[in-house]
């Protein structure tokens, strides 16, 4: 039988991590897309002594470089014959963090990490997609996205390259939630791009999981002890991984695309009324997300965005 054959990036730690070895225990072919390759090949390892799955690959991956994600997709086309699963799992959201960060490329950093580099990679990779029979691409979204059911709240496009950065108050979270909202709208748009070639393109609602000892050690001093007490609580990465091998692998979701699923593996709905009881219904629950990310204006400001900065 042929294999099966899935990238997953930032795959070395948390979510990443446990779905490459929920798919290596089910004898997946896993290429782990990781920056720091010193803590990924450990993460590697530990992956193929526990699997008992040799077919394991690392291949080095920024996310946030449009160079790193070239070289990594030239590479990778060069040595397999096609891709049947691409999952777009690492992000970057660093807790406490105050100063605006650009990427190599002068993107801020949030959104080359969580929206651009996502959806050049796909672009560079869609020919080697369209080699499968049942290709599927998941992107990792965020119940962060909640803050859009606020009407005042918007993506600023005007402050996506430093112009405002010396002026304009700067909030990592903020980015970090207008990056996966971007990744949303992008998912709308790729699903309806795609639907000829057979791609299936989805996005998941990642919402509490217990963090990883990297993820945690990463941060700030406050945010390490408030990262510790949620840890108490939260369920393990395990779980968020089964949803992405379900999502990726199932008859189920074999003719969905375009949507947003849930950590109950229920399609989102738009929201059809976001003003009173109705909104505490929005914001507590989780069968629907905000109508900014359905606005066609908004979905084709994105994608207009995305291909001008990606364009070689």
């Amino acid at each position: 039988m042929p294999f099966t054959l899935l990238i997953i990036t930032g795959a070395n730690s948390g979510i990443g991590k446990a779905a490459a070895l929920k798919f290596a225990t089910e004898g997946y072919r896993v290429i782990m897309a990781c920056r720091n390759m010193k803590i990924s090949s450990v993460a590697q390892k530990d992956i193929i002594e526990t699997s008992k799955n040799t077919n394991i690959d690392l291949m080095n991956l920024d996310v946030s470089s449009f160079d790193s994600i070239r070289t990594f997709c030239t590479a990778f086309k060069s040595k397999y014959p096609r891709l049947d699963i691409l999952i777009h799992n690492a992000a970057y959201l660093n807790h406490g963090e105050k100063e605006y960060k650009l990427s190599p490329e002068h993107i801020e950093l949030s959104f080359a990490t969580n929206t651009f580099g996502p959806f050049l990679m796909t672009r560079l990779l869609v020919d080697h997609l369209t080699k499968s029979s049942d290709p599927r691409i998941l992107h990792a979204c965020t119940t962060n996205i909640k803050h859009f059911f606020d009407p005042k709240r918007k993506i600023e496009f005007d402050n996506l390259r430093g112009q405002l950065r010396d002026t304009r108050p700067y909030s990592t979270y903020k980015m970090y939630g207008d990056s996966k909202m971007a990744l949303l709208m992008l998912t709308f748009k790729m699903a309806e791009e795609f639907k000829s070639t057979g791609i299936k393109v989805n996005a998941l609602q990642i919402n509490r999981v217990k963090l990883s000892k990297e993820t945690v050690k990463k941060m700030h001093s406050f945010w390490k002890m408030f990262a510790w007490v949620q840890n108490l609580t939260n369920p393990l990465p395990s779980g968020m991984a089964d949803n992405y091998f379900h999502l990726c692998t199932s008859d189920e979701f074999n003719n969905v695309t375009g949507q947003l699923i849930n950590h109950k593996r229920a399609i989102v709905q738009p929201s059809t009324t976001e003003k009173g009881f109705t909104q505490l219904t929005n914001l507590f629950g989780s069968s629907s997300y905000p109508k900014y990310a359905s606005n066609p204006q908004n979905i084709e400001q994105i994608w207009r965005l995305s291909n001008m900065l990606t364009e070689d």
